[in-house]
């Protein structure tokens, strides 16, 4: 799998697409675009995306999702978060829609869409896939162009104004149930392991007390890739022949040595940073795991 695309990554595989007065971090605000689907790519590399995504989708194709695929064979509307990996695989040369992409700041910036994230639709664990009838089809396109309109307005609040479409956006999908017509995989094992071990590495380097590890147990991943546990952990253990927990484990020891030997945060801060919510909690998983206490590590350093 690709490495985790950035808004920069995007304009530079798509540098048509390039922002003309829409600067890529407005002063703190973060960062929105919208387009046309007439110019994507035939072809989306299957990879995690660190922005959010909502499209509209008109055309014929595949949808790769975590572990699983859905075809596309009438209007779709698409909310992709930053954790779950995607692709898309066009399979007619006619495609139209509209697709917005904005970041994590954008979102933050203001109170009312703060809660976006943790909204039925950007949730990790959902279905993430709603097919519009006729007349949604045509109320969605409305908010689309609408807000390609106000892109390129000089209207000082205009970031407000495409907080609210978004807002639409996601009320008109709220109103129709996801789908869950998914198919998986032949060598599901083989993708959910490997998904599990990518998404594994990228809670690390724990690079400040306050960057919190945000998932700590098997059933963690297990949302945040849209899978069953119990798969999740069949899977991982079929395939490395190790257990979920203990592939977790080994990662927090890892990064626990590295923070013990290489920083001088002490020992409170680490184990929060670490997901512990007590130092001794993290002392007993330490010395269980490596036959030493934290403080034994850092003074043999």
């Amino acid at each position: 799998m690709k490495q985790t695309e950035s808004v920069s990554d995007f304009y530079n595989r798509l540098p048509s697409h390039a922002p003309t007065g829409v600067p890529l971090d407005n002063a703190g605000i973060g960062h929105i675009n919208v387009f046309s689907r007439e110019t994507c790519a035939v072809v989306s590399p299957y990879s995690r995306r660190d922005f959010y995504k909502v499209s509209l989708i008109i055309g014929k194709g595949r949808i790769y999702y975590a572990d699983k695929w859905i075809q596309i064979d009438r209007p779709a509307l698409l909310f992709s978060n930053p954790v779950v990996p995607y692709s898309w695989e066009a399979e007619a040369e006619q495609q139209s829609g509209w697709y917005c992409l904005f970041t994590e700041d954008f979102i933050q910036h203001s109170e009312r869409v703060n809660n976006l994230r943790d909204s039925p639709l950007f949730r990790i664990g959902c279905s993430p896939i709603f097919f519009p009838d006729e007349v949604q089809l045509d109320e969605l396109s409305a908010i689309f162009q609408k807000m390609q309109a106000e892109i390129c307005s000089v209207y000082p609040q205009k970031y407000d104004v495409l907080r609210s479409y978004l807002h639409l956006l996601i009320h008109e999908a709220m109103k129709n149930s996801p789908t869950t017509n998914f198919h998986t995989y032949a060598n599901a094992s083989s993708r959910v392991s490997a998904l599990f071990l990518e998404l594994l590495e990228r809670q690390f380097p724990i690079d400040s007390p306050a960057l919190v590890l945000k998932l700590k147990n098997p059933a963690d991943y297990a949302t945040a890739l849209s899978v069953h546990i119990n798969h999740l952990n069949r899977s991982v253990k079929e395939v490395t022949g190790k257990t979920t927990t203990a592939h977790i484990a080994s990662r927090i020891i890892k990064e626990a040595k590295a923070l013990l030997q290489h920083t001088d945060w002490n020992i409170s801060d680490i184990a929060y940073g670490l997901g512990f919510e007590y130092s001794s909690y993290f002392t007993l998983f330490f010395k269980k795991h490596t036959g030493l206490a934290p403080t034994q590590l850092r003074r043999a350093v």
